[in-house]
């Protein structure tokens, strides 16, 4: 833009129209000037380069792309001599949300700032609410404390679940003092090298191996035998 917008239109039309371009050139300018009058005429403020290329190129005037390029000097000054006499754009009305226009109808400045910060509440709460939706990612793993996943080629994962898992508490407390060394001592009993249970006349009460198994099923190691 040049001092040119500082008058009228017509005088800027005349001032380029001086320069003596070509006959073509003369003849577009007078019709960019006709279009732009005419948006002036019909209420528009609206001479942006994008609203007036449109109308230009569906009038036959010029590509509205071309109103870019360098020597497109002279259109640009005359549109923008036409954007100055016509004032600047009204600016666009708010948008205004639902909600609001219900706060409006609230006659009570009372209770009408008391909707107002429940609503901005909510509004807060929704949004991190979207956020945590937008970022978490919850795996929910449903098996059975103890229980193992067994995996085989073309086959279906089978869950496996420990015996030591099955057991209830009391059935757990009963099997660990059935093989402690305490509880077998007041009954006259011992668990043999072997983990056999033997009495005193060294017969043998349950077999080689019995005391193992049992610590097997309850899942205990070597170290945590009593």
């Amino acid at each position: 833009m040049n001092g040119m917008t500082d008058i009228h239109p017509d005088d800027v039309l005349k001032s380029l129209l001086a320069k003596g371009a070509r006959s073509n050139r003369r003849a577009n300018l007078a019709k960019m000037h006709e279009l732009c009058r005419r948006q002036h005429d019909a209420g528009s403020r609206d001479f942006s380069l994008p609203a007036i290329g449109r109308l230009a190129e569906a009038e036959g005037i010029l590509k509205g792309r071309a109103l870019y390029n360098a020597p497109s000097a002279d259109y640009r000054d005359l549109i923008d001599a036409w954007a100055t006499y016509a004032g600047p754009t009204a600016p666009k009305p708010p948008k205004t949300l639902a909600s609001h226009d219900y706060l409006m109808r609230i006659e009570d400045p009372a209770i009408r700032s008391i909707m107002q910060a429940i609503i901005a509440e909510r509004d807060k709460l929704k949004a991190q609410l979207n956020v945590l939706k937008a970022n978490t990612h919850v795996t929910v793993d449903r098996r059975p404390l103890g229980a193992t996943v067994s995996a085989t080629p073309g086959a279906q994962p089978v869950t496996l679940l420990a015996l030591s898992a099955q057991l209830t508490p009391s059935e757990r407390e009963a099997l660990q003092k059935a093989v402690s060394a305490g509880y077998l001592q007041e009954r006259g009993l011992k668990e043999g090298s072997h983990g056999e249970i033997v009495n005193e006349r060294g017969r043998t009460v349950f077999d080689v191996g019995f005391a193992r198994a049992v610590r097997k099923v309850l899942g205990d190691t070597p170290s945590e035998r009593p």
